[in-house]
């Protein structure tokens, strides 16, 4: 369902917060199908693995995983960190912070960057030793952070994407660096999904993250996919049809007289959380099958790789 945007007011109030009701704890979420095949100064969660659920695929030594990102990522971590504990006993750390981009994660930006110096990528990696170093992140195309120097997508979109590719090269070898002889973390990138007003820009970038996996290596997670149509992978949309798994568990199929699920609110088009944008960023605190569906995608790319 489409719906006219009035793009400034959804720019300040959704691209600079994240989902999620500050006085509300998360739901648990029910149980799920199998997937196949130390902490920063401000690290939200780093827990050890619990019993996987009946069936899991668990590795034979638990792998270490890094959740890093934007508010996107803020909305998701628990999420993400109890599926990754539950199928796999991860020990995870997550340490988004909303409103970021890549550059606010590399060391050396200084005052200009919105994430502190202990929970830079290669000082995380550094205290933590992790296995994979998860990034989700949607393109900071707004001029928002001041380490991107007001480069922005609508007035600047050569220099946008070049300046992007290069920071995700740094990114990926502050990364590396940080493990200083030890074993490398395999880093993911998360592709993300459609964009009703800049969908070349999200393309474009998933395409880059997918040649920086290629050029370093690395692992590509498609999360953005699991929220497109089948046919229409760059087309945005607000419902799509429920998944057998949404079926099975109907909290997640909001729409189940239609066989269809909300993945966005009507005045979010950006976030997946169900509930609310708020002033101070926090993990979704309801269920929501689009975030459901980005964390299953990104756990199976963790399970796949973790030996």
């Amino acid at each position: 369902m489409r719906k006219p945007w009035i793009v400034g007011v959804l720019l300040a109030g959704l691209l600079l917060g994240a989902c999620g009701d500050p006085a509300s704890s998360p739901e648990a979420s029910p149980p799920a199908p199998a997937v196949p095949g130390g902490t920063g100064p401000s690290a939200r969660t780093t827990h050890q693995g619990a019993a996987a659920s009946p069936g899991a695929v668990t590795p034979a030594k638990a792998p270490k995983v890094l959740y890093l990102g934007d508010s996107l990522a803020m909305e998701n971590q628990k999420v993400l960190g109890r599926l990754l504990r539950d199928r796999l006993h991860a020990r995870y750390t997550s340490a988004p912070r909303s409103g970021t981009t890549l550059c606010d994660y590399l060391e050396g930006t200084g005052a200009k960057s919105l994430v502190p110096a202990g929970d830079k990528a290669a000082a995380l990696v550094r205290s933590l030793r992790p296995d994979f170093v998860v990034l989700q992140f949607w393109g900071n195309s707004w001029g928002y952070t001041p380490c991107m120097d007001g480069i922005t997508y609508d007035k600047q979109r050569g220099p946008y994407f070049q300046r992007y590719e290069a920071d995700m090269k740094r990114l990926t070898d502050q990364i590396a660096e940080a493990a200083d002889g030890t074993s490398r973390p395999r880093i993911v990138w998360v592709l993300q999904g459609p964009d009703p007003i800049t969908p070349t820009r999200v393309q474009r970038v998933n395409a880059l993250y997918e040649a920086r996996a290629r050029a370093s290596g690395d692992l590509v997670a498609d999360a953005g996919r699991t929220v497109s149509a089948k046919a229409a992978r760059y087309t945005w949309t607000q419902y799509l049809p429920c998944t057998s798994y949404e079926r099975a568990h109907p909290t997640y199929c909001t729409r189940p007289g239609s066989d269809r699920t909300a993945l966005h609110r009507d005045d979010d088009y950006l976030h997946f959380c169900l509930a609310a944008t708020t002033t101070t960023p926090k993990p979704c605190p309801v269920r929501s099958p689009g975030i459901q569906r980005i964390t299953r995608e990104i756990t199976r790319v963790v399970a796949e790789h973790a030996g």
